[in-house]
């Protein structure tokens, strides 16, 4: 575990060891010569997840829609702190299941981070770290009037994360 000193508050958030899934490959040569180095590396991709369904339909989503083979999925967890260890283990196990799926799925890399504080702040905050090419997270499914009283962490992202585009992913049905 970690802790950053950001602005006045503090930033607490732990590491999560996935499986090694991707062969290590030595560099090889472009096999065209416009092929560049940044094409090559692949982008970034931040995911939010949690448990819900809403998280997992996003990230399904993401896969089909948005990651290409040499991406890295950068997945986001929020909690309330980072040292209970009942939370963590299961959103270690939640965040190795996902990994393990994008990999069976698109071979694509993953990484997990599970942070502690508010979700909508830590979204964007590891948007800011990170510079991804598009942060995508799903909605939790309530209705105007009980977004509005309660605060949608969606709604929070697509506006104050300036770091790279939001993509909301509505829930199915």
């Amino acid at each position: 575990m970690e802790t950053l000193e950001e602005d006045v508050e503090e930033y607490s958030w732990r590491e999560v060891v996935l499986p090694h899934l991707v062969p290590v490959v030595p560099d090889a040569q472009p096999e065209l010569e416009r092929e560049t180095v940044e094409r090559r590396r692949g982008r970034d991709l931040l995911v939010a997840v949690d448990f819900g369904p809403n998280s997992k339909h996003a990230f399904d989503w993401a896969l089909a829609h948005i990651a290409r083979i040499a991406d890295t999925v950068h997945l986001v967890h929020a909690v309330s702190s980072v040292h209970n260890e009942i939370v963590y283990e299961k959103s270690r196990e939640l965040m190795e299941d996902l990994a393990v799926e994008a990999f069976k799925t698109l071979l694509v890399r993953t990484k997990a981070r599970i942070v502690e504080g508010d979700a909508g702040k830590v979204i964007c905050r590891e948007a800011d770290r990170l510079k991804p090419a598009a942060v995508i997270l799903g909605t939790r499914g309530r209705g105007l009037i009980q977004s509005v009283l309660q605060g949608s962490v969606s709604e929070y992202c697509f506006h104050n994360c300036k770091a790279a585009p939001i993509i909301i992913v509505p829930g199915k049905g």
